[in-house]
């Protein structure tokens, strides 16, 4: 795989006058080498803390797959960055990724964590107001990493996937699971099994709790 672009955003308003606040979603690609620390890209912009950002989901990636069944999808080009990643590869299905694999760029070691979850913000940047519903019917989330080892990041280098060979579920499954309200005793389980992000593994083990009290 190659680092088709790095991609950074600065906190800016929301361009929807149904919302207000500021986003980082708004990411345009960069030329120069970038650092990659613990916490994602410097000078990169995360705004939304609560559920967006940390150690464990520091950086947002998406592939050059996904944006074709989007542009065809959406009848336009997409330019990388449109979806808010910070990096975007080429040959990267998100979705056939499990949580636990590592792709490794350079210096650079991250590790698939989570699926992206959407939002209004999403929508807002896409405009349009059911982007939130098409997103999660088209199942091509992207995923979020942490970064276990740190480096510089350019457009252009090269990307190897080392597939984790632990316990482990893949993007595809977090992705619908997080929108099941009652998952099976089995799908939990390998929640809490797996690397997971820390966000995923509090709302698992909280589902758990709900259902062990109906029960």
């Amino acid at each position: 795989m190659k680092l088709i672009s790095v991609n950074v955003g600065q906190e800016q308003p929301v361009e929807d006058p149904r919302l207000s606040g500021t986003t980082g979603i708004y990411k345009r690609p960069v030329a120069t080498p970038v650092a990659v620390t613990s916490l994602g890209l410097a000078g990169d912009a995360v705004v939304d803390t609560e559920h967006h950002g940390g150690v464990d989901q520091a950086i947002y990636v998406y592939g050059t797959p996904d944006y074709a069944w989007w542009s065809a999808e959406l009848g336009t080009e997409l330019e990388p960055g449109t979806f808010g990643e910070n990096l975007t590869l080429d040959g990267l299905e998100s979705a056939r990724l499990n949580v636990g694999d590592m792709l490794h760029s350079g210096a650079v070691t991250l590790q698939v964590t989570a699926a992206r979850i959407p939002c209004a913000t999403l929508a807002a940047r896409m405009g349009d107001p059911g982007f939130v519903k098409r997103f999660r019917l088209a199942g091509r989330p992207g995923t979020y990493c942490r970064v276990l080892r740190t480096g510089m990041l350019q457009a252009g280098a090269p990307v190897t996937l080392e597939h984790y060979t632990g316990a482990t579920l893949s993007i595809a499954e977090v992705f619908r699971a997080h929108y099941d309200p009652q998952p099976d005793a089995e799908m939990i389980r390998r929640h809490l099994a797996a690397p997971i992000a820390a966000r995923v593994r509090a709302a698992m083990a909280e589902k758990a709790r709900k259902g062990a009290q109906s029960s």
